[in-house]
């Protein structure tokens, strides 16, 4: 059964909207809000990062649910919300949007930490990263 406080689960192709994440969010109830924002870096390993590419395994959404259903459950939170991209992406394009509300900013903190832990544990969403040096890296991949 679907957990109340998941407002937002989503694999997205599009360019992700931190304004969109945290309109899903809205409660007079909640008191902290907490927002990740997970964005490509122009580095990684000491190489230089031109760019890169995310894919998912069809079944990536449902794991993606399952797992803010599963923290959720498992913090006092009043709303959560999280959104990875596909696709190709630029360096400083939004990769991944996690965010929690809860009453109290401890519990929000708490479950963010845990959603995005966790997304990147458990989701899978493989990384294709091509470097400056013109070598490329799977990262994620099974």
């Amino acid at each position: 059964m679907a957990h109340p406080a998941v407002r937002l689960a989503a694999i997205s192709d599009a360019p992700l909207s931190v304004a969109e994440v945290l309109d899903t969010l809205d409660d007079p109830g909640a008191g902290g809000l907490v927002l990740f924002v997970g964005r490509v870096r122009d580095h990684d390993g000491g190489k230089g990062v031109r760019g890169l590419g995310y894919s998912a395994h069809p079944s990536a959404v449902d794991r993606l649910r399952e797992v803010c259903h599963r923290v959720a459950e498992q913090y006092d939170v009043t709303a959560l919300a999280a959104v990875h991209r596909v696709g190709d992406l630029a360096v400083g394009d939004l990769a991944v949007v996690v965010a929690t509300t809860a009453a109290h900013r401890g519990s929000s903190f708490d479950a963010s930490r845990a959603l995005i832990d966790t997304l990147k544990a458990e989701v899978p969403i493989w990384k294709h990263q091509l470097f400056d040096d013109g070598t490329e890296e799977w990262v994620g991949a099974p």
